[in-house]
């Protein structure tokens, strides 16, 4: 018997090993190309909640005195502080959330597309009517002022 009669979980495994290395060969590549992919939508509430933080921190040494600048760097550790253990303990929240974001966002715009599709047709029904007022100027006729 040849070793692939004897052992058939060796092509198994040979082709499992070709297909992940495939994997990770096309994920480098892809990332290379395009950054690095989005993570969560917890993992990207904290980091722009990071680079806001950051912001107001910079922004803070343009304020003339001492009590502005405690008072913001107290407010930034504060909401910090208020933010942080949600993420933590519920990050699955904000991927849902996002997710109904996105599905309030395309029921809206299906609900203005097919108002918008009302209005077109509409106009176009109109234009189609025999009203007489669209004929343009009837016959004249003379009226006496005296």
């Amino acid at each position: 018997m040849s070793d692939a009669t004897e052992r058939p979980d060796a092509d198994a495994d040979a082709w499992a090993t070709a297909c992940e290395e495939d994997l990770k060969a096309e994920q480098a590549r892809r990332s290379a190309q395009y950054g690095a992919p989005p993570g969560s939508a917890a993992e990207e509430l904290r980091k722009l909640f990071d680079v806001v933080a950051d912001k107001v921190t910079a922004f803070q040494t343009s304020l003339p005195g001492m009590a502005a600048q405690n008072a913001v760097q107290q407010f930034v550790n504060q909401a910090k502080a208020a933010v942080e253990p949600v993420i933590e303990r519920n990050p699955q929240v904000f991927d849902h959330l996002a997710a109904a974001g996105g599905e309030l966002l395309a029921a809206y715009r299906s609900a203005v597309e097919n108002q918008e599709r009302r209005w077109t047709q509409r106009s176009h029904t109109a234009k189609d009517t025999d009203d007489p007022r669209d004929d343009g100027p009837g016959p004249s006729e003379h009226i006496d002022l005296d």
